[in-house]
Protein backbone atom coordinates (compact mmCIF):
# COMPACT_ATOMS: atom_id res chain seq x y z
CA UNK A 1 0.00 0.00 0.00
CA UNK A 2 1.64 3.33 -1.00
CA UNK A 3 1.00 5.88 1.55
CA UNK A 4 2.26 8.82 -0.32
CA UNK A 5 -1.18 8.29 -2.22
CA UNK A 6 -3.49 8.97 0.50
CA UNK A 7 -5.23 12.11 1.20
CA UNK A 8 -5.94 13.41 4.64
CA UNK A 9 -9.36 14.88 4.97
CA UNK A 10 -9.57 18.81 5.53
CA UNK A 11 -10.26 19.55 9.52
CA UNK A 12 -12.63 21.91 9.70
CA UNK A 13 -11.77 24.88 11.93
CA UNK A 14 -7.91 24.33 11.58
CA UNK A 15 -7.35 27.75 10.58
CA UNK A 16 -9.14 29.72 13.09
CA UNK A 17 -7.48 27.35 15.96
CA UNK A 18 -4.12 28.41 14.29
CA UNK A 19 -5.00 31.78 14.09
CA UNK A 20 -5.89 32.03 18.11
CA UNK A 21 -2.85 29.81 19.19
CA UNK A 22 -0.69 33.00 17.28
CA UNK A 23 -2.95 35.55 18.93
CA UNK A 24 -2.24 33.99 21.97
CA UNK A 25 1.96 34.11 21.53
CA UNK A 26 1.99 37.66 20.61
CA UNK A 27 -0.55 38.51 23.42
CA UNK A 28 2.05 36.67 25.89
CA UNK A 29 4.99 38.38 24.26
CA UNK A 30 3.38 41.44 24.40
CA UNK A 31 2.67 41.22 28.27
CA UNK A 32 5.99 40.21 28.88
CA UNK A 33 7.42 43.17 27.46
CA UNK A 34 5.33 45.28 29.18
CA UNK A 35 6.01 43.39 32.51
CA UNK A 36 10.00 43.84 32.34
CA UNK A 37 10.56 46.87 30.43
CA UNK A 38 9.25 49.05 33.24
CA UNK A 39 11.50 49.41 36.44
CA UNK A 40 10.99 51.89 39.57
CA UNK A 41 13.67 53.29 41.60
CA UNK A 42 12.81 54.29 45.03
CA UNK A 43 13.60 57.24 47.17
CA UNK A 44 16.96 57.13 48.44
CA UNK A 45 18.60 55.08 45.73
CA UNK A 46 19.68 55.51 41.86
CA UNK A 47 20.10 53.21 39.12
CA UNK A 48 21.87 52.15 36.23
CA UNK A 49 21.48 49.99 33.22
CA UNK A 50 23.24 46.79 32.15
CA UNK A 51 23.01 45.95 28.22
CA UNK A 52 23.62 42.55 27.31
CA UNK A 53 25.80 44.12 24.28
CA UNK A 54 26.93 47.27 25.32
CA UNK A 55 27.83 46.53 28.86
CA UNK A 56 27.04 48.88 31.43
CA UNK A 57 25.41 52.21 30.50
CA UNK A 58 27.72 55.74 31.77
CA UNK A 59 23.62 57.12 32.84
CA UNK A 60 22.72 57.23 35.91
CA UNK A 61 18.80 56.77 36.99
CA UNK A 62 17.28 59.01 39.34
CA UNK A 63 13.85 58.08 41.64
CA UNK A 64 10.89 57.17 39.60
CA UNK A 65 9.97 54.45 36.85
CA UNK A 66 11.63 53.89 33.75
CA UNK A 67 12.15 51.83 30.67
CA UNK A 68 14.52 49.21 29.49
CA UNK A 69 14.83 46.39 26.83
CA UNK A 70 13.34 43.10 28.20
CA UNK A 71 16.36 40.67 28.04
CA UNK A 72 18.73 42.81 26.39
CA UNK A 73 19.09 45.21 29.53
CA UNK A 74 18.80 44.77 33.68
CA UNK A 75 18.58 47.31 35.88
CA UNK A 76 21.21 47.70 38.78
CA UNK A 77 20.02 49.83 41.60
CA UNK A 78 22.21 51.22 44.28
CA UNK A 79 21.29 52.60 47.60
CA UNK A 80 22.96 55.94 48.07
CA UNK A 81 21.27 56.92 51.84
CA UNK A 82 24.46 57.09 54.45
CA UNK A 83 24.70 53.73 56.51
CA UNK A 84 26.72 53.39 59.47
CA UNK A 85 29.54 50.91 59.64
CA UNK A 86 31.18 49.99 62.98
CA UNK A 87 34.44 49.02 62.79
CA UNK A 88 37.16 47.47 65.88
CA UNK A 89 40.55 47.51 65.43
CA UNK A 90 43.87 46.99 68.01
CA UNK A 91 46.78 48.89 66.82
CA UNK A 92 50.19 50.09 68.88
CA UNK A 93 50.51 53.49 70.40
CA UNK A 94 53.45 55.34 69.74
CA UNK A 95 54.78 54.47 73.24
CA UNK A 96 53.98 50.33 72.53
CA UNK A 97 50.61 50.52 74.51
CA UNK A 98 47.98 48.20 72.77
CA UNK A 99 44.82 49.83 72.21
CA UNK A 100 41.32 48.70 70.99
CA UNK A 101 39.68 51.58 69.54
CA UNK A 102 35.78 51.41 67.83
CA UNK A 103 35.01 53.51 64.87
CA UNK A 104 31.53 54.68 63.39
CA UNK A 105 31.30 55.42 59.95
CA UNK A 106 28.67 56.80 57.81
CA UNK A 107 29.72 55.89 54.19
CA UNK A 108 27.66 56.24 50.76
CA UNK A 109 28.66 55.71 47.30
CA UNK A 110 29.09 59.01 45.12
CA UNK A 111 25.60 58.97 42.83
CA UNK A 112 27.28 60.33 39.78
CA UNK A 113 30.24 57.30 40.01
CA UNK A 114 27.85 54.59 40.28
CA UNK A 115 29.26 53.03 37.16
CA UNK A 116 32.56 52.99 37.81
CA UNK A 117 31.62 51.57 41.23
CA UNK A 118 29.86 48.48 39.33
CA UNK A 119 32.33 47.95 37.24
CA UNK A 120 35.50 48.52 39.59
CA UNK A 121 34.07 47.25 43.06
CA UNK A 122 30.59 45.50 42.37
CA UNK A 123 27.06 46.15 44.58
CA UNK A 124 29.27 44.87 47.68
CA UNK A 125 31.83 47.98 47.57
CA UNK A 126 31.91 48.19 51.41
CA UNK A 127 32.92 44.82 52.40
CA UNK A 128 35.74 44.87 49.75
CA UNK A 129 37.05 48.35 50.68
CA UNK A 130 35.74 49.85 54.07
CA UNK A 131 37.70 47.07 56.11
CA UNK A 132 40.90 47.17 54.96
CA UNK A 133 41.72 51.20 54.34
CA UNK A 134 39.90 51.68 58.18
CA UNK A 135 41.98 49.05 59.93
CA UNK A 136 44.70 50.54 57.81
CA UNK A 137 43.97 54.50 58.81
CA UNK A 138 43.52 53.94 62.34
CA UNK A 139 46.96 51.65 62.71
CA UNK A 140 48.85 54.90 61.14
CA UNK A 141 47.18 57.70 63.75
CA UNK A 142 46.92 55.78 66.90
CA UNK A 143 51.01 55.05 65.96
CA UNK A 144 51.18 59.00 65.98
CA UNK A 145 50.01 59.75 69.42
CA UNK A 146 51.09 58.35 73.10
CA UNK A 147 48.41 55.80 75.18
CA UNK A 148 47.95 59.71 77.15
CA UNK A 149 47.42 61.50 74.57
CA UNK A 150 44.39 59.25 72.87
CA UNK A 151 42.50 60.18 75.40
CA UNK A 152 43.34 63.84 76.60
CA UNK A 153 43.05 64.61 72.32
CA UNK A 154 40.59 62.69 71.35
CA UNK A 155 39.39 65.55 69.10
CA UNK A 156 42.54 65.52 67.37
CA UNK A 157 43.00 62.24 66.67
CA UNK A 158 38.79 61.68 65.11
CA UNK A 159 39.94 64.96 62.99
CA UNK A 160 43.04 63.24 61.58
CA UNK A 161 41.35 59.75 61.44
CA UNK A 162 38.71 61.36 59.20
CA UNK A 163 40.82 63.22 57.08
CA UNK A 164 43.16 60.34 55.56
CA UNK A 165 40.04 57.95 55.98
CA UNK A 166 37.86 60.54 53.20
CA UNK A 167 41.10 60.85 51.09
CA UNK A 168 41.30 56.77 50.82
CA UNK A 169 37.81 56.86 50.46
CA UNK A 170 37.36 58.92 47.87
CA UNK A 171 39.56 57.15 45.64
CA UNK A 172 37.26 54.23 45.73
CA UNK A 173 33.98 57.03 44.65
CA UNK A 174 32.79 56.57 48.10
CA UNK A 175 31.40 59.19 50.34
CA UNK A 176 32.01 59.40 54.06
CA UNK A 177 29.34 61.71 55.61
CA UNK A 178 30.53 61.44 59.58
CA UNK A 179 33.74 59.47 61.09
CA UNK A 180 33.18 59.34 65.55
CA UNK A 181 35.32 57.51 68.19
CA UNK A 182 33.02 55.22 69.84
CA UNK A 183 35.76 53.53 72.19
CA UNK A 184 38.71 53.46 73.32
CA UNK A 185 40.27 50.36 75.40
CA UNK A 186 43.96 50.26 76.93
CA UNK A 187 45.65 46.96 78.24
CA UNK A 188 45.52 45.92 81.65
CA UNK A 189 48.81 46.86 82.62
CA UNK A 190 48.17 50.61 81.65
CA UNK A 191 44.33 50.54 82.54
CA UNK A 192 45.72 49.58 85.68
CA UNK A 193 48.55 52.08 86.20
CA UNK A 194 45.95 54.91 85.03
CA UNK A 195 43.55 53.73 88.23
CA UNK A 196 46.81 53.77 90.78
CA UNK A 197 47.69 57.58 88.90
CA UNK A 198 44.08 58.34 90.11
CA UNK A 199 44.76 57.30 93.45
CA UNK A 200 47.79 58.90 93.77
CA UNK A 201 46.52 62.09 92.61
CA UNK A 202 43.23 61.75 95.17
CA UNK A 203 45.76 60.77 98.00
CA UNK A 204 47.81 63.98 96.84
CA UNK A 205 44.60 66.09 96.82
CA UNK A 206 43.53 64.87 100.54
CA UNK A 207 46.61 65.31 102.25
CA UNK A 208 46.98 69.15 100.80
CA UNK A 209 43.19 69.84 102.17
CA UNK A 210 44.50 67.99 105.46
CA UNK A 211 47.48 70.42 105.88
CA UNK A 212 45.52 73.55 104.18
CA UNK A 213 42.87 72.16 107.36
CA UNK A 214 45.38 72.31 110.28
CA UNK A 215 46.55 75.52 108.82
CA UNK A 216 43.61 76.95 109.21
CA UNK A 217 43.04 75.66 112.52
CA UNK A 218 46.02 77.17 113.69
CA UNK A 219 45.05 80.64 112.51
CA UNK A 220 41.78 80.08 114.13
CA UNK A 221 43.14 79.15 117.39
CA UNK A 222 45.47 82.02 117.52
CA UNK A 223 42.43 84.55 116.34
CA UNK A 224 40.32 83.03 119.40
CA UNK A 225 43.55 83.46 121.73
CA UNK A 226 44.10 87.22 120.92
CA UNK A 227 40.23 87.75 121.14
CA UNK A 228 40.22 86.08 124.92
CA UNK A 229 43.74 87.84 125.93
CA UNK A 230 42.05 91.24 124.28
CA UNK A 231 38.62 90.35 126.29
CA UNK A 232 40.79 89.76 129.71
CA UNK A 233 42.79 92.86 129.23
CA UNK A 234 39.28 95.15 128.85
CA UNK A 235 37.66 93.39 131.66
CA UNK A 236 40.83 93.95 133.68
CA UNK A 237 40.53 97.48 132.88
CA UNK A 238 36.92 97.55 133.82
CA UNK A 239 37.59 96.05 137.16
CA UNK A 240 40.19 98.26 137.96
CA UNK A 241 38.79 101.15 137.04
CA UNK A 242 35.26 100.63 138.67
CA UNK A 243 35.08 97.85 141.24
CA UNK A 244 31.18 97.51 140.56
CA UNK A 245 31.79 95.74 137.29
CA UNK A 246 31.88 92.61 139.17
CA UNK A 247 28.81 93.66 140.85
CA UNK A 248 26.89 93.57 137.51
CA UNK A 249 28.21 90.32 136.68
CA UNK A 250 27.34 88.68 139.73
CA UNK A 251 23.80 90.10 139.01
CA UNK A 252 23.37 88.94 136.19
CA UNK A 253 24.68 85.21 137.12
CA UNK A 254 22.09 85.32 139.55
CA UNK A 255 19.29 86.02 137.08
CA UNK A 256 20.56 82.86 135.07
CA UNK A 257 20.60 80.98 137.67
CA UNK A 258 17.00 81.89 138.92
CA UNK A 259 15.82 81.31 135.18
CA UNK A 260 17.44 77.86 135.21
CA UNK A 261 16.04 76.53 138.88
CA UNK A 262 12.87 77.74 137.86
CA UNK A 263 12.38 76.01 134.22
CA UNK A 264 13.57 72.84 136.27
CA UNK A 265 11.62 70.14 136.84
CA UNK A 266 12.90 69.22 140.21
CA UNK A 267 12.39 70.48 142.89
CA UNK A 268 14.71 72.88 145.26
CA UNK A 269 15.11 73.69 148.31
CA UNK A 270 17.01 76.97 148.97
CA UNK A 271 17.43 78.92 152.26
CA UNK A 272 15.68 82.30 151.83
CA UNK A 273 17.47 84.72 152.87
CA UNK A 274 20.08 84.07 150.19
CA UNK A 275 18.17 81.45 147.90
CA UNK A 276 22.32 80.89 147.09
CA UNK A 277 22.84 83.59 145.17
CA UNK A 278 25.11 85.34 147.51
CA UNK A 279 23.03 88.69 147.07
CA UNK A 280 23.91 89.25 150.91
CA UNK A 281 27.62 90.48 149.69
CA UNK A 282 25.87 92.69 147.41
CA UNK A 283 23.56 93.95 150.24
CA UNK A 284 26.34 94.72 151.91
CA UNK A 285 28.15 96.34 149.67
CA UNK A 286 25.40 98.80 148.83
CA UNK A 287 25.66 99.33 152.67
CA UNK A 288 29.05 100.24 152.80
CA UNK A 289 28.50 102.45 150.20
Amino acid sequence: MNLNKVKMPNMPGGGAASALIKLGVVAGLGIYGVANSLYNVEGGHRAIVFNRIGGIKDEVYPEGTHFILPWFERPVIYDVRARPHLVESTSGSRDLQMVKIGLRVLTRPVADELPTVYRTLGQNYNERVLPSIIHETLKAVVAQFNASQLLTQRENVSREIRKILTERAASFNIALDDVSITSLTFGREFTAAIEAKQVAAQEAERAKFVVEKAEQDKQSAIIRAQGEAKSAQLIGEAIANNPAFITLRKIEASKDIAHILAASTNKVYLKSDELLLNLHDLTSLAGQK
